[in-house]
């Protein structure tokens, strides 16, 4: 069985809410995330008991996210997992908070919002992202695997 692996690149463009170049792993949920008691940040991972990713740690990884709900609690856990190592290495949101651009600044992982694609559509859990927030630039690397 022969297998040919392609790679394809999806370019977005978005803008900086906390600035900074960081690359890693995608980690894709079309649900919001609770900070308060919706994620543990000594291991970055969500805790919610409904939440599609419960038991997914993001730490490391390029979490790409609708947006934050729940309390201003948010900031505080998300600053944690910054002191404690488990932070996301940049974030991908689509609506802008207080909440949000509050976690953003106390993570100080690059962050970008406000899209020309909507990456909830254009990213998968898996790909390759490289977040260049100083120009706004998303550049998707997606390895499809043909046999």
């Amino acid at each position: 069985m022969n297998t040919t692996t392609a790679t394809t690149t999806i370019v977005l463009h978005g803008h900086k809410v906390v600035g900074g170049i960081a690359e890693g792993e995608a980690l894709l949920t079309t649900e919001r995330i609770s900070g308060w008691g919706g994620i543990d940040p000594r291991t970055g991972s969500v805790i919610e008991t409904r939440h599609p990713l419960r038991g997914v740690s993001f730490a490391g990884k390029v979490l790409v996210f609708p947006g934050a709900k729940g309390s201003s609690g948010w900031s505080n856990q998300f600053h944690m997992t910054r002191l404690m190592g488990t932070a996301p290495a940049a974030m991908l949101f689509n609506e802008m908070t207080t909440k949000i651009a509050l976690g953003a600044v106390v993570t100080r992982a690059p962050a970008l919002t406000g899209f020309d694609q909507d990456p909830l559509q254009v990213i998968r859990t898996g790909d390759w992202v490289r977040v260049d927030a100083e120009r706004g630039i998303v550049e998707v690397t997606r390895r499809s695997t043909d046999e």
